[in-house]
């Protein structure tokens, strides 16, 4: 076990620039609600696969769309809650380093992990969105007896990633635009 680490429990920075702090401030409203309409997603998709599980041993009748909206459902929660975690710290970092490196070089390791992390998502926002358009245009539905579009789970994908690369590139700018401390 290790104890607190640096880099997770002090405050956030505030940004000094007016339009930076302003969506800032946006994209935090933005994800505490999709956390709480994830949270009711999730909460769905349970009573959705019980409903299904019942359905199946007491009334042994077939189910057609319980697994699917499930999945819809569970893959909305993930990616949309993306930003909300990143923004937190919550993703996976690399720990071992952190009591080795100076608070200046822990800063500049954030930073270049952050700058890597937004390219990577870019391209996967990116690519989500193409495959998005794609889904629209063709038609695409899933194979199922129920056939949901295949748009609705790529649009939830391409949209929380493209919020994951705004909550990141909010921290990589809020430490360029802070003021100096006197």
């Amino acid at each position: 076990m290790h104890g607190a680490l640096p880099d997770h429990f002090d405050p956030p920075a505030a940004a000094s620039h007016p339009l930076v702090a302003a969506l800032e401030r946006a994209l935090a409203f933005c994800n505490t609600v999709i956390v709480v309409l994830s949270a009711i997603a999730l909460i769905a998709a349970c009573l959705i696969l019980s409903y299904s599980v019942l359905t199946r041993s007491v009334f042994h009748s077939a189910t057609y769309w319980q697994d699917e909206a499930a999945v819809f459902l569970l893959v909305g929660a993930t990616f949309m809650t993306a930003a909300y975690v990143q923004g937190q710290r919550g993703h996976i970092g690399i720990e071992a380093f952190i009591g080795l490196l100076s608070p200046m070089v822990n800063a500049i390791r954030l930073w270049l992990v952050d700058v890597a992390s937004l390219v990577f998502c870019g391209f996967f926002a990116w690519k989500s969105w193409t495959l998005t358009h794609e889904a629209w245009v063709d038609g695409q539905v899933s194979n199922s007896m129920w056939s949901p579009p295949l748009a609705i789970p790529y649009a939830l994908m391409a949209a929380g990633m493209t919020l994951l690369c705004v909550q990141i590139l909010l921290q990589i700018l809020i430490p360029l635009t802070r003021k100096a401390r006197p």
